[in-house]
């Protein structure tokens, strides 16, 4: 492992890595996965699916379309369409490796509609287990593939980069003495930034680590300020938060209070299958006025919800609520992150020999509010055109050099202070979360330099967090309107001169977050 130059290196082992390694077999592969193979990674606990144009009347630019109007005016229409139209391509690569998606009895897709969309597009296993089940055929195909090497309980820690190139990445294995592997080409697909608050329907891992650590390497940032919180998470004590999938409201599910208001009805023509972020901030308001939102699923659903949607049905029983007869109590959480590292239409980052893919990237077609199920669709899409542009990349000039004598350098690698975890999260929620204003975001960007300056380097990961936080909170505090996932407060409404993506780089967050 340190003293050869791998061909590929990918960090992380969700949905984008493992499928971007099968991309590249009969290629050798190195995959770093902090946890054992579906754990730990967001993409097993993908509830939605994958959209996706496959039925006979609906087409990719119709996906194309519904992407752009729920990105609130800044998604990429090039990259859209780039992304929807192989969508279906991908959708039959999963179904061939053995993803279980729900059929007709004549063999065709079910097809499930979800918020923002103009026809039942999304594709799904079992009502709610198109993550696990999608991963599940993922890890049996990486197993059967010996190209494939995988390094269970290896977490990266550090992007090495000279003159914007990548040099190597410092690994620890099960919180061991860090060394360095070097490859040709490295794949970034480390996953989200949601836990990052304490609101989450994230993984705990799933705290912006790879963010953070291309943009202490360099990395360009796009779009940092757009944070989706999904409208209906489960209210029910646990960290994090169980999802109860949007499809729920798609079978006809809906949101009420504890009056017995069914709300979203006056708030927008959709209602419940509004875009995310407005629900979001309605089930938020209900939550300040003590309304308690709740999702009803009793008329729509009924008892089918026991076999229909496993994984909410089982937390529903875990937290003592029967969800035939009684409503879910739901609070809007961190879900997704829209912005990441910035990449090109191949997926590669602004550091020369390191793509990206997966929630971790900023390809453009998210915008400032990801379409439902768009989030797996992008991961697949680009895992493989960045396999291809690794392959390429390779053929061409033999990919990055190898350095013999390459130094360790000198990092903190042992385990994060929890405390000090909580305490991020605990800044990032009451102050960068659903609802913002720019006297509680300079206040954050205050805190997060303390917290900084308290950690003083101890801890690599804990600076990568750092690092996604502040980024995301100097991003929102320099946004000064309101637009899809961002809500300002202060600047309730759309401002043209902000009808862009944006770019910061960690120096530039630093500055901003030492001058307020």
């Amino acid at each position: 492992m340190k003293n050869t130059q791998h061909n590929v290196l990918i960090i992380g082992a969700g949905l984008a890595g493992l499928y971007a390694a099968l991309s590249l077999a009969p290629r050798n592969v190195t995959v770093l996965s902090p946890k054992p193979l579906g754990y730990g990674a967001s993409s097993a606990w993908a509830q939605g699916g994958v959209a996706a144009a496959m039925d006979e009347h609906d087409t990719p630019e119709a996906h194309a379309t519904d992407t752009v109007n729920a990105g609130d005016g800044i998604v990429d229409a090039d990259i859209a369409a780039f992304v929807t139209s192989a969508a279906k391509e991908h959708v039959l690569e999963l179904a061939e490796v053995g993803t279980p998606f729900d059929r007709t009895k004549d063999g065709g897709f079910i097809m499930s509609k979800e918020a923002a969309h103009s026809y039942a597009r999304v594709v799904r296993v079992k009502g709610d287990q198109a993550g696990a089940e999608i991963m599940k055929a993922l890890i049996q195909e990486v197993a059967e593939t010996p190209s494939i090497t995988v390094l269970e309980g290896a977490t990266a820690l550090e992007l090495l980069v000279e003159n914007n190139m990548m040099q190597g990445v410092v690994v620890s294995e099960d919180n061991t003495t860090p060394y360095v592997i070097q490859a040709k080409a490295y794949l970034l697909a480390a996953g989200g930034a949601g836990s990052l608050y304490l609101k989450t329907t994230n993984p705990p891992s799933v705290r912006g680590l790879a963010v953070g650590m291309a943009a202490r390497a360099g990395a360009v940032i796009a779009d940092a300020e757009f944070v989706q919180f999904h409208p209906t998470a489960m209210d029910v004590g646990i960290d994090p938060n169980p999802l109860a999938t949007e499809a729920l409201r798609g079978e006809g599910a809906t949101l009420i209070n504890k009056h017995g208001e069914r709300y979203m009805l006056d708030v927008h023509p959709d209602a419940e299958l509004a875009p995310r972020d407005i629900v979001a901030r309605e089930n938020f308001r209900q939550h300040q006025l003590g309304n308690v939102p709740m999702l009803d699923t009793r008329d729509a659903v009924g008892a089918d919800i026991k076999d229909e949607f496993i994984s909410v049905y089982r937390y529903c029983q875990q937290s003592g609520i029967d969800p035939i007869t009684e409503t879910i109590p739901i609070v809007p959480a961190a879900h997704y992150h829209m912005g990441g590292v910035a990449t090109n239409k191949q997926g590669m980052s602004s550091i020369m020999g390191l793509w990206v893919s997966g929630e971790a990237s900023s390809t453009g077609l998210h915008g400032a509010n990801r379409l439902a199920s768009n989030g797996l669709l992008e991961a697949l899409v680009y895992a493989a055109t960045a396999a291809d542009g690794m392959i390429k990349s390779i053929k061409t000039d033999n990919g990055c050099a190898y350095t013999a004598d390459l130094k360790v350098p000198d990092i903190g690698f042992k385990y994060v202070d929890e405390d000090a975890v909580m305490e991020l999260r605990a800044i990032m929620s009451s102050k960068v979360g659903v609802m913002r204003d720019g006297n509680g975001l300079a206040q954050a960007l205050r805190e997060l330099k303390i917290l900084d300056e308290q950690n003083n380097g101890a801890s690599t990961n804990f600076d990568n967090m750092l690092a996604a936080a502040t980024l995301i909170t100097a991003a929102a505090y320099n946004r000064k309107e309101s637009r899809g996932g961002h809500f300002r407060t202060d600047y309730p409404e759309k401002d043209d001169k902000f009808k862009h993506r944006t770019e910061i780089t960690y120096a530039q967050a630093i500055a901003l977050r030492d001058s307020v």
